[in-house]
């Protein structure tokens, strides 16, 4: 049985919870000398959190939010930005993927950019295919492709039973972004 060997994981479901658990997992591949980066396909132009409490563990874990936002009311001329950053950020990936400077990449939010048709499936897939052996890779989103899962050594699915937002409760910094 093999000890060491990079694993594809995949964080998806309706939850909440899918970034969180692999930025949890970035703290910890960080914390035995790993070397993390984070690109993350939706998410850009807020200030999330973990983007300041991360450069604590800079050099070693980068993030870079490359996205524009939540895309579900763009109208054309936006849906085209989306898709400009989303193609920029998935040739990142795949320019990190390869270079052998990361121990772990995670590619957060990329299920989405699949989702709404952001990025092709096919790209994807072939751009798991041709992954180093000795590199973890996490891909996190609602609405994995049975096709990503079925490559994963590992798939989690976030489950929502209630949500405060279902009570009328606003997204709260530190606990939402």
């Amino acid at each position: 049985m093999k000890t060491q060997t990079g694993l594809l994981i995949v964080h998806t479901g309706n939850g909440k919870g899918k970034t969180t658990a692999a930025l949890g997992l970035a703290v910890r591949a960080w914390g035995q000398g790993l070397k993390i980066l984070i690109l993350q396909f939706i998410k850009g132009g807020w200030k999330y959190g973990e983007l300041k409490a991360l450069e604590k563990f800079s050099p070693e874990l980068e993030i870079r939010p490359m996205g524009e936002g939540f895309t579900q009311k763009a109208n054309n001329e936006e849906k085209e930005q989306h898709r400009a950053a989303a193609q920029a950020t998935l040739a990142a990936a795949k320019t990190a993927i390869q270079s052998g400077a990361w121990d772990m990449v995670i590619l957060d939010e990329i299920n989405y950019a699949v989702k709404f048709d952001l990025i092709d499936l096919e790209d994807v897939i072939a751009m798991l295919d041709c992954k180093p052996e000795s590199l973890h890779l996490v891909l996190t989103g609602r609405d994995a492709r049975q096709e990503i899962m079925d490559r994963a050594d590992l798939v989690t699915e976030m489950k929502e039973i209630k949500h405060p937002y279902q009570q009328g409760i606003k997204a709260q910094a530190g606990i939402e972004f």
